[in-house]
């Protein structure tokens, strides 16, 4: 089976998108998908536990892809998938049904558990 792989970020490297731990956090299920022009806008359903972690602009990684969140909807939440994320990795065969990897982001891991802390 194909899987998303991309090289550890190195001291020194620039970051270009959100941190990836590669900790899967639950599995979120694709419920619909539509072209959108040339892209393809997908929604999923995650967990209740995790719903909260999951913001509009904010990143997620689906099957160890660094995505942006485009709208959230209670436990739903969509994304647009452009050719060329499509084509360079296993995005490409996704369909309505499938469930994914979910890692929510870890600032907002962080800063969910520094309030917590702080009550």
């Amino acid at each position: 089976k194909r899987v998303n792989l991309e090289r550890a970020l190195k001291v020194g490297d620039e970051l270009g998108g959100h941190i990836v731990s590669g900790h899967v956090d639950g599995l979120a299920e694709i419920i619909a998908m539509q072209d959108e022009g040339d892209s393809t806008r997908v929604t999923l359903r995650t967990p209740d536990a995790l719903a909260g972690f999951i913001a509009p602009k904010g990143s997620v990684a689906l099957n160890g892809t660094s995505l942006t969140v485009n709208e959230v909807n209670g436990t739903d939440f969509g994304i647009n998938f452009i050719p060329h994320t499509k084509a360079a990795t296993t995005w490409g065969g996704a369909a309505v049904g499938d469930m994914v990897n979910l890692e929510i982001d870890t600032l907002a891991r962080y800063v969910a558990r520094l309030r917590e802390w702080g009550q």
